[in-house]
């Protein structure tokens, strides 16, 4: 079979979008390529946000490659499902685009995981899958009935049928990626870099997937949410590979970089650098120094709230006090070029003591940024405790909850942010 995998040409007017704006490899569709290849499908991917193709000529494209089964993610990247844009116009424009000349059309994102029925009727499509994608898109590909698929919504009738899910996969064993020489050429950026101005291409690598721990805000429990690690070997190999096409530095997109000494050990004298997200408590200061001497230049660390009443609010499951968590991060920065903080709104947090705190690691080099608001998106525990399980409101529910309760949002987002059904004016209704 031809499948075609597509990354649209993503926009964000008007969006509460939290995450970075700049193109970022596909690592889903890339692990989708490798297992349908091996199986002998043959496949185009097409990436419209990295390579800036226009909605109709990416249509066209898809269209002449002739598919037999067509698949669009809802969220730009994986590193961004758990704070994915709650609008799926984007998508929506690309299957109108489309029309019926792509095949059996299939979208992979957060959306169709938490809200299956609606992600199928707003988006048009004929299949959505919940949780991870790339096993379930391989069966798809040589499925002649869908009832025998796991972890899928599709439409039956005037009903929809869902048979199961969401998807965790085995993970540990995806191939290394291999991704078109132009694609890692024209990848200028470098995620969550501030030490200096890019001299080399960039890219986003996966060592691990899920994370141990089940913070209120996370938006993971439907995807992406079992901690696994990946083998090495594979691991390796793709970080090599994308050395040789001169990418220079890394972004591990992994929702948690725990402490891991092989790999750690494996990247000393590659010559890359690389930034993680983490948990400052979870890493010694000996673990520090062996991740400054693999290359890493960046550190984006979730401390949340400055007071352990409010860490355990948010089910942070954090054992250090908020001096230990601020020395933790200082002695960081002596090892890692860029270190941030992370700190959200939580209300008990006393204005007064989060500017004090914040000024203390700036005066350290260490990044605290001004408290942001959080979305209870509808596969956070944050959204189940407001309102229960997630039902065909629930997005248009979470985005009015957040626009009446901030006023101000986060730097990185619009002045403006539309009521959700303008932002899908164009999705099936």
């Amino acid at each position: 079979m031809r499948v075609a995998l597509v990354n649209p040409p993503w926009s964000f007017e008007g969006s509460i979008y939290f995450g970075c704006r700049a193109p970022h490899l596909p690592l889903e569709l890339g692990y989708c390529k490798a297992l349908l290849e091996a199986d002998g499908h043959e496949v185009l991917l097409a990436d419209a946000h990295l390579c800036g193709t226009a909605m109709a000529d990416l249509a066209a494209q898809v269209a002449a490659f002739g598919a037999g089964m067509t698949v669009v993610t809802t969220a730009p990247t994986y590193l961004f499902w758990r704070c994915a844009p709650p609008e799926l116009r984007i998508p929506r424009e690309f299957l109108a685009a489309l029309g019926g000349a792509g095949g059996r059309t299939v979208a992979v994102g957060p959306h169709g995981s938490a809200t299956p029925a609606v992600a199928l009727r707003k988006l048009g499509a004929d299949v959505v899958v919940r949780g991870e994608c790339e096993e379930v898109v391989r069966i798809l590909a040589g499925a002649t009935d869908l009832a025998r698929v796991p972890a899928i919504a599709y439409r039956q009738g005037a009903s929809v049928a869902v048979t199961g899910g969401p998807h965790a996969g085995a993970f540990r064993d995806l191939p290394a990626l291999r991704w078109p020489a132009e694609w890692v050429a024209r990848h200028h950026h470098h995620h969550h870099r501030f030490d200096c101005e890019p001299s080399a291409p960039g890219a986003e690598v996966e060592a691990s997937r899920g994370c141990p721990y089940h913070c209120s805000f996370c938006a993971k429990l439907d995807f992406r949410d079992s901690y696994r690690r990946r083998a090495l070997p594979p691991l390796l190999e793709e970080i090599d590979g994308l050395a040789a096409q001169g990418a220079e530095y890394l972004y591990f997109i992994d929702e948690i970089f725990l402490p891991q000494r092989p790999l750690l050990e494996a990247l000393v004298g590659r010559g890359l650098q690389f930034g993680i997200q983490t948990r400052i408590d979870l890493w010694k200061p000996e673990m520090l120094d062996l991740l400054g001497a693999a290359g890493c230049v960046s550190i984006e660390a979730g401390v949340e709230s400055l007071t352990e009443e409010g860490r355990a609010a948010l089910d942070k499951d954090c054992r250090m006090s908020t001096d230990d968590l601020a020395e933790r991060l200082l002695y960081a920065k002596r090892r890692v070029p860029f270190v941030q903080a992370n700190l959200i709104k939580v209300a008990d947090d006393d204005a007064g003591m989060v500017a004090a705190w914040r000024e203390r690691l700036q005066r350290g080099g260490v990044w605290a940024n001004d408290p942001v608001p959080l979305y209870p998106y509808p596969s956070s525990p944050d959204y189940h405790r407001l309102w229960g399980a997630p039902d065909d409101q629930a997005w248009e529910r979470a985005h009015a909850h957040y626009l009446a309760q901030f006023d101000r949002l986060s730097d990185i987002q619009e002045a403006r942010v539309a009521p959700l059904a303008e932002l899908e004016s164009a999705c099936c209704r």
